[in-house]
């Protein structure tokens, strides 16, 4: 059975609607690997690098901070890729909220309150300032991209086809729901399955 192993956003978890849509799609045909991710970017990184070293997972798909994660992983581990409204610039993101938040789904630990502050917000410009570091051309049409027309939180498609060919829209938000989950994501991450399979 393949693997796929799936990236959530920043307020996120592996229990979260993206997550779990795709678990729920994908029963009896991949085994869907949710977990979740560290807050720090370089703690997330790492746990990343050590999951597909274990798992070894045929596909990544990232959503938002997890397709930032997702891109600078998969050329170093040789997994193809598939990013959801990728956010590459974090500490943009960060910045305009400062102060103590939640998670939006529930997380293992138990653990649903976290602060972003200065320091945070320098750990991720570290990793923007690196994030393309790895960038095989090899890789153009190995990771691909969907975007939401919708989204208002993050607009780099223009910074993706930089450096990558392969961009789909969906007419969906930053967020997607487990019907865009379904209709969207689902039927890319089987063609990126399928192209894996052929290279073999």
């Amino acid at each position: 059975m393949k693997k796929i192993l799936f990236l959530h956003g920043f307020y996120a978890s592996g229990q979260c609607v993206p997550a779990m849509a795709l678990r729920e799609a994908f029963e009896g045909r991949a085994e869907v690997i949710t977990p979740d991710l560290p807050m720090h970017p370089k703690e997330a990184v790492r746990f990343i690098r050590e999951l597909t070293d274990r798992d070894q997972p045929d596909l990544l798909i990232g959503n938002s901070c997890g397709a930032f994660y997702a891109q600078m992983v998969a050329p170093i581990v040789g997994i193809p890729a598939l990013l959801g409204n990728p956010h590459f610039r974090m500490t943009e993101f960060l910045k305009q909220r400062i102060g103590e938040h939640q998670y939006k789904s529930p997380r293992k630990d138990g653990k649903q309150n976290f602060v972003i502050d200065e320091a945070l917000i320098d750990e991720f410009a570290e990793m923007e300032a690196i994030q393309f570091n790895h960038f095989d051309p090899n890789y153009r049409d190995r990771i691909w991209g969907l975007f939401g027309e919708q989204d208002t939180l993050a607009h780099f498609e223009p910074m993706f086809l930089e450096h990558y060919h392969r961009s789909f829209h969906f007419p969906g938000g930053h967020t997607p729901t487990a019907e865009e989950v379904r209709d969207w994501y689902v039927p890319l991450a089987k063609k990126m399955l399928e192209l894996k399979i052929e290279k073999k």
